[in-house]
């Protein structure tokens, strides 16, 4: 299956200032700026398009629950996780499982701009967390 890198996504404090750095140092494009409250997120995401590679900037909105805030407690700012686009994320999924590669089935959802996702076990990726991805509304278009 066909794997190419969707986009990397940042662990930050405050999300003003990391987009002014995209957008002032690199030269970015805020393509996308929303919150999301759901459990397991609760993060107010901002998509920078440098040159046509996407960064996430992801911050928490309850430092309690927080998924991203838990990463920065733990590991301090810095990349959360790099994303893989895949044909078919449920084929991917069959893919992983056969191969012994664990999915967080909790971590599988569907974005607001319809991407499907989940996140593979970072204890079977050498400690990274990476998601894989697709986007089901858009297969077959140019």
């Amino acid at each position: 299956m066909n794997k190419t890198l969707d986009h990397i996504g940042v662990a930050v404090r405050q999300l003003d200032d990391s987009i002014k750095f995209y957008k002032n140092v690199l030269g970015a494009t805020l393509v996308d700026r929303y919150r999301s409250e759901k459990p397991g997120v609760e993060s107010e995401i901002a998509m920078m398009d440098v040159n046509g590679t996407i960064t996430e900037l992801l911050a928490p909105t309850n430092n309690t629950t927080s998924p991203i805030a838990r990463f920065i407690k733990q590991k301090g700012k810095g990349v959360h996780h790099i994303a893989y686009r895949v044909d078919d994320l449920n084929l991917a999924i069959d893919e992983l499982k056969g191969q012994g590669i664990r999915v967080m089935e909790e971590t599988r959802r569907i974005n607001k701009h319809g991407r499907r996702l989940i996140y593979l076990n970072p204890a079977d990726t050498g400690g990274t967390i990476v998601e894989y991805c697709d986007y089901p509304n858009q297969r077959g278009e140019s």
